[in-house]
């Protein structure tokens, strides 16, 4: 990609008084300058749209990598409450057996 100037985009130079005979030279040169600017500008623009297109394409690949990361995080939070729902559940099972078996001593 070619870097745009303001000298580069400059495609009229003067106000100088131009002859008959001269205008169609000017003119001619005038016209390959503007050509010259326009295909700068189209090339710029170019890859300014491809670089556009990459950045959406990263942002869906992201989306698509968050939103399977936010399925196993929410995978993940449900087994870890089944976990901790278990251990709770086995304290208390232990706790009454072992004052179940307290008591049998007891007597």
């Amino acid at each position: 990609m070619e870097k745009l100037t303001n000298e580069k985009m400059r495609t009229f130079t003067g106000h100088e008084k131009i002859g008959t005979f001269k205008a169609g030279e000017k003119l001619t040169e005038f016209g390959e300058k503007q050509n010259e600017a326009n295909e700068a500008l189209a090339a710029n623009i170019n890859d300014l749209i491809k670089r556009v297109c990459a950045l959406e394409d990263e942002q869906v690949k992201h989306k698509e990598i968050m939103r399977g990361i936010a399925t196993e995080l929410s995978a993940f939070k449900k087994e870890l409450d089944r976990v901790r729902l278990s251990e709770k559940l086995n304290s208390g099972a232990i706790e009454r057996l072992d004052r179940a078996i307290a008591a049998a001593g007891d007597e």
